[in-house]
C-alpha cells in the first residue's frame, strides 16, 4: 500500500474542516483539489503536496509537511500544515465582514421591515 491517509480524514485532523463528514462532502462536490486535479474523499495524501480547498469567500492553499490520521489540537495541527494562501484572501473576508457589520444601539430592537430595506439598498450602494 502506498504511503499517505485519506484527503477526507486528513482535513479533518488537522482541522480545515470542523467534522469529517464535511470534510468528505467539501471531496465529493469538487472543492478540494491536489496538484490543481479535482479529488475523491478516499484519494491519499502524501508529503509536501500542495491542497486547494475552497471555503467560501475564499480559497485557501495549504502544504502538507506531515501525514496525521487522529485529530489533535490546533496546536499542534500547525505542525502538519503550512499555509500558502495569499494575504488577499483573507482581506476578501475581512472586507466582507465590515461590509456586512451593522451598528445598533443597545435597546433599539430589531430593525423594522422598511429599516431592513433601507439598510439593503444602503449596502448596495456601497458594494458598487
Amino acid at each position: 500500500m502506498e504511503e499517505g491517509f485519506r484527503v477526507d480524514k486528513w482535513l479533518w485532523a488537522v482541522r480545515i474542516y470542523k467534522t469529517r463528514s464535511q470534510a468528505t462532502y467539501a471531496c465529493r462536490s469538487g472543492k478540494v483539489r491536489i496538484n490543481e486535479h479535482i479529488v475523491k474523499p478516499a484519494h491519499l495524501v502524501k508529503m509536501n503536496e500542495i491542497i486547494n480547498v475552497l471555503i467560501p469567500p475564499f480559497s485557501k492553499t495549504i502544504k502538507v509537511l506531515g501525514l496525521i490520521e487522529k485529530r489533535v489540537s490546533a496546536k499542534l495541527a500547525e505542525n502538519y500544515v503550512k499555509d500558502l494562501t495569499p494575504i488577499e484572501e483573507y482581506q476578501k473576508v475581512r472586507h466582507m465582514k465590515e461590509v456586512n457589520y451593522e451598528y445598533r444601539e443597545r435597546g433599539l430592537g430589531r430593525p423594522t421591515k422598511r429599516q431592513r430595506r433601507d439598510i439593503g439598498e444602503l449596502k448596495k450602494f456601497l458594494d458598487k
